[in-house]
Protein backbone atom coordinates (compact mmCIF):
# COMPACT_ATOMS: atom_id res chain seq x y z
CA UNK A 1 0.00 0.00 0.00
CA UNK A 2 1.54 3.35 -1.00
CA UNK A 3 2.24 5.84 1.73
CA UNK A 4 0.95 9.37 2.14
CA UNK A 5 1.63 12.62 3.97
CA UNK A 6 -1.16 14.57 5.65
CA UNK A 7 -1.39 17.48 8.06
CA UNK A 8 -3.83 19.58 10.02
CA UNK A 9 -3.47 22.86 11.89
CA UNK A 10 -5.16 23.82 15.15
CA UNK A 11 -5.38 27.43 16.29
CA UNK A 12 -4.95 26.83 20.02
CA UNK A 13 -5.21 30.56 20.83
CA UNK A 14 -8.82 30.58 19.62
CA UNK A 15 -9.62 26.90 20.23
CA UNK A 16 -10.54 26.01 16.64
CA UNK A 17 -9.12 24.64 13.39
CA UNK A 18 -6.86 27.08 11.53
CA UNK A 19 -8.86 27.57 8.32
CA UNK A 20 -7.14 29.28 5.40
CA UNK A 21 -3.51 28.88 6.52
CA UNK A 22 -1.05 28.59 3.63
CA UNK A 23 1.29 25.58 3.69
CA UNK A 24 4.21 24.72 1.42
CA UNK A 25 5.91 21.35 1.09
CA UNK A 26 9.50 21.10 -0.13
CA UNK A 27 11.69 18.09 -0.86
CA UNK A 28 15.27 18.63 0.34
CA UNK A 29 17.55 16.65 -1.96
CA UNK A 30 20.45 17.88 -4.05
CA UNK A 31 18.19 20.88 -4.70
CA UNK A 32 15.28 22.26 -2.70
CA UNK A 33 12.14 21.53 -4.70
CA UNK A 34 8.69 22.97 -4.04
CA UNK A 35 6.25 20.05 -4.30
CA UNK A 36 3.01 21.76 -3.37
CA UNK A 37 1.49 24.95 -2.00
CA UNK A 38 -2.01 24.85 -0.56
CA UNK A 39 -4.32 26.25 2.14
CA UNK A 40 -6.14 24.52 4.96
CA UNK A 41 -9.88 24.05 4.67
CA UNK A 42 -12.55 24.90 7.28
CA UNK A 43 -11.49 21.83 9.31
CA UNK A 44 -7.83 22.98 9.39
CA UNK A 45 -6.84 20.14 7.04
CA UNK A 46 -5.86 20.03 3.40
CA UNK A 47 -8.43 18.71 0.95
CA UNK A 48 -6.02 16.05 -0.32
CA UNK A 49 -2.84 14.40 1.00
CA UNK A 50 0.19 16.63 0.52
CA UNK A 51 2.16 13.74 -0.90
CA UNK A 52 1.09 10.28 -2.08
CA UNK A 53 1.53 7.70 -4.80
CA UNK A 54 4.70 7.75 -6.88
CA UNK A 55 5.78 11.11 -5.40
CA UNK A 56 5.80 9.67 -1.89
CA UNK A 57 9.33 8.43 -1.32
CA UNK A 58 12.11 8.13 1.24
CA UNK A 59 13.82 11.47 1.84
CA UNK A 60 13.96 14.71 3.78
CA UNK A 61 11.03 17.10 3.53
CA UNK A 62 10.02 20.43 4.99
CA UNK A 63 6.54 21.75 5.66
CA UNK A 64 6.36 25.54 6.02
CA UNK A 65 3.29 26.93 7.75
CA UNK A 66 2.47 30.64 7.16
CA UNK A 67 1.50 31.32 10.78
CA UNK A 68 2.18 35.08 10.68
CA UNK A 69 -0.14 35.68 7.73
CA UNK A 70 -2.84 33.54 9.33
CA UNK A 71 -2.91 35.42 12.63
CA UNK A 72 -2.17 38.83 11.03
CA UNK A 73 -1.38 40.32 14.41
CA UNK A 74 -0.10 43.91 14.35
CA UNK A 75 2.92 42.87 16.39
CA UNK A 76 3.70 39.43 15.01
CA UNK A 77 6.12 37.13 16.71
CA UNK A 78 6.03 33.96 14.60
CA UNK A 79 6.10 34.33 10.85
CA UNK A 80 6.83 31.07 9.04
CA UNK A 81 7.10 27.81 10.97
CA UNK A 82 9.25 25.21 9.19
CA UNK A 83 9.08 21.57 10.20
CA UNK A 84 11.81 19.40 8.69
CA UNK A 85 11.32 15.64 8.88
CA UNK A 86 12.43 12.40 7.26
CA UNK A 87 10.28 9.81 5.52
CA UNK A 88 11.86 6.38 5.95
CA UNK A 89 8.89 4.10 5.20
CA UNK A 90 7.52 4.51 1.66
CA UNK A 91 4.38 2.62 2.68
CA UNK A 92 3.69 4.55 5.90
CA UNK A 93 1.15 7.23 6.72
CA UNK A 94 2.99 10.30 7.94
CA UNK A 95 0.72 12.81 9.64
CA UNK A 96 2.48 16.02 10.73
CA UNK A 97 0.07 18.35 12.57
CA UNK A 98 0.76 21.84 13.89
CA UNK A 99 -0.78 23.32 17.03
CA UNK A 100 -0.11 27.05 17.13
CA UNK A 101 -0.75 30.49 18.57
CA UNK A 102 0.77 33.79 17.38
CA UNK A 103 3.61 33.17 19.87
CA UNK A 104 4.21 29.41 20.06
CA UNK A 105 3.80 26.10 18.29
CA UNK A 106 4.02 22.35 18.82
CA UNK A 107 4.15 19.38 16.48
CA UNK A 108 4.38 15.61 16.61
CA UNK A 109 4.06 12.61 14.31
CA UNK A 110 0.41 11.71 14.40
CA UNK A 111 -1.51 8.85 12.91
Amino acid sequence: MPGKLTTHVLDTARGRPAAGMRIELHHLGHEITLLTSTKTNADGRTDHPLLEGVQFSVGIYELTFQVGDYFAEPERFLDRVPIRFTITDPEGHYHVPLLCTPWSYQTYRGS
